[in-house]
């Protein structure tokens, strides 16, 4: 089950991502920094209240329908009603201080289509939760292929007519929208009857048993968004436009833990309840699968920040590698944290991340006033990495009170296969390579090495092939 999980997961993220992907550097090339920045605070805005929209009732919602399939229709009801009267109030927030939210004058129009998004986003969100909840992953993969496969589309349409952030706004809010009525088609045994199965007495039970969810989610997003934000506010559009071409790869690759984490969690709330090992051995394959995959993308994007940059969006953004590089560092941080929460999740001990969710948020702003005036977009970037390796380090902390395991000997040979690739793409660099042929390169020297090397995390992606489709 956890090999079909994360073969529908992955797919439907990587094909998302990567159409994402295209309308994105598209975007960025033809709009240039400074209204491309315009766009990424005004998105960074929606995706900034979306958390709070939602405050971990999604994650709830999967969690309770797994443990009680008997109560599902009546949580996804309640869940619904809840989530549309934050949104509605969130709408209205929008509506009323769009144009006090942001220095910004461009980013001042976005705003009302910024409350449209965030509505139709939120809300496919929960239909997808509903989709984990039944381990029906092909769902939510489909509906996210569907989702960026019309924001792409839309958005090259709209910009071929008028090259504006207004226009790849609207792209979004109208690919986001199709998406929701996709999901809840596919749904819509669940959804036909959500307004009849609507339960009073689990309102209070969702609001208490879900914020802390919510305090993950929120510091999750606030680590991503608050650079931006902060960088709308404290510098120019044309700055806040180079960082947020930095920041948007690395974005995409921060979805590979979230989604391995969700393939991994129904099962591991399953033994969380059990004696006996087999949480620990599970827990520790995803880690160590984690880092397989988080040690290439940390260390290639560290040092081919520059090649990728200019392959990326042109010499007109070169300005932004060396913040690329040190988000690049982030990945071996970020990675595994993903799924230490979610085990913490699985045991029900939540409450015990109180104290890393402080940590990042407060730490992150603090870092962001601390250095964005000194260094101004590396500075955000350092921000990030700093903070993130301070709240790690209190997390692995956390997580060890509730469980024991080990993960230096299932690393071993994925950082001798890391260093070696690292080692290659570095003199291949030196000399000049073609940034794509560094890229190929390092991957073959890195899986030839973890091949001659016999590492066991290889196995899992056997088994996506063999038991995923």
């Amino acid at each position: 089950m956890i090999a079909k999980n994360t073969f529908w997961l992955f797919g439907g993220q990587i094909i998302g991502r990567l159409l994402r992907a295209t309308i994105i550097i598209y975007s960025a090339r033809v709009l240039g920094a400074s209204s491309w920045g315009a766009f990424s605070y005004a998105l960074s805005l929606a995706a900034f209240l979306i958390i709070f929209s939602d405050f971990g009732i999604n994650a709830l919602l999967t969690r309770e329908s797994v443990k009680s399939p008997e109560l599902r229709r009546k949580y996804l009801s309640t869940a619904f009603f809840i989530k549309s009267s934050v949104i509605i109030a969130l709408i209205s927030l929008i509506l009323l201080f769009g144009d006090k939210l942001t220095n910004l004058p461009e980013a001042i129009v976005l705003m009302p289509i910024v409350a449209i998004i965030l509505a139709f986003d939120s809300l496919r969100d929960l239909a997808t939760a509903m989709a984990r909840s039944l381990n029906k992953m092909h769902i939510e993969a489909a509906v996210n292929v569907f989702t960026n496969l019309s924001i792409a589309v839309i958005g090259f349409y709209l910009l071929t007519q008028n090259q504006t952030a207004l226009s790849l706004t609207w792209s979004y809010a109208i690919g986001t929208g199709l998406g929701l009525l996709l999901a809840v088609y596919l749904l819509r045994e669940y959804f036909i009857d959500i307004f009849k199965n609507f339960d009073r007495s689990l309102v209070k039970i969702i609001i208490t048993s879900a914020w802390p969810f919510g305090l993950l989610g929120l510091m999750g997003v606030i680590m991503i968004n608050t650079d931006i934000l902060m960088l709308g506010w404290l510098t120019s559009a044309e700055e806040t436009g180079l960082y947020s071409a930095a920041q948007k790869p690395i974005q995409l690759l921060y979805v590979a833990p979230s989604l391995l984490a969700a393939a991994f969690f129904p099962t591991l709330t399953r033994l969380a309840k059990e004696t006996g090992k087999n949480f620990r051995i599970v827990f520790e394959r995803g880690l160590a699968t984690i880092y397989l995959i988080a040690a290439p993308l940390a260390v290639g994007g560290t040092i081919l920040s520059a090649p990728i940059i200019k392959l990326l969006y042109g010499a007109t953004y070169a300005p932004a590698y060396i913040s690329f590089a040190i988000l690049a560092a982030t990945i071996i941080v970020v990675f595994p944290a993903t799924l230490i929460a979610n085990a913490i999740f699985a045991h029900e001990k939540q409450k015990s991340l109180l104290g890393y969710v402080a940590l990042g948020v407060l730490g992150n702003t603090a870092l962001n006033l601390l250095f964005i005036p000194i260094w101004g977009i590396e500075g955000a970037a350092l921000s990030t990495l700093v903070n993130q390796v301070i709240i790690n380090i209190y997390l692995w902390q956390q997580f060890r009170k509730v469980s024991e395991f080990s993960i230096l000997p299932h690393i071993k040979k994925i950082a001798i296969a890391a260093v070696s690739m690292g080692a290659v793409v570095l003199a291949i660099n030196y000399y000049g390579a073609n940034v794509v042929v560094s890229i190929a390169t390092g991957a073959g020297v890195y899986f030839a090495m973890l091949a001659l090397l016999k590492e066991p995390a290889l196995r899992l992606f056997k088994s996506l092939i063999a038991h995923g489709k």
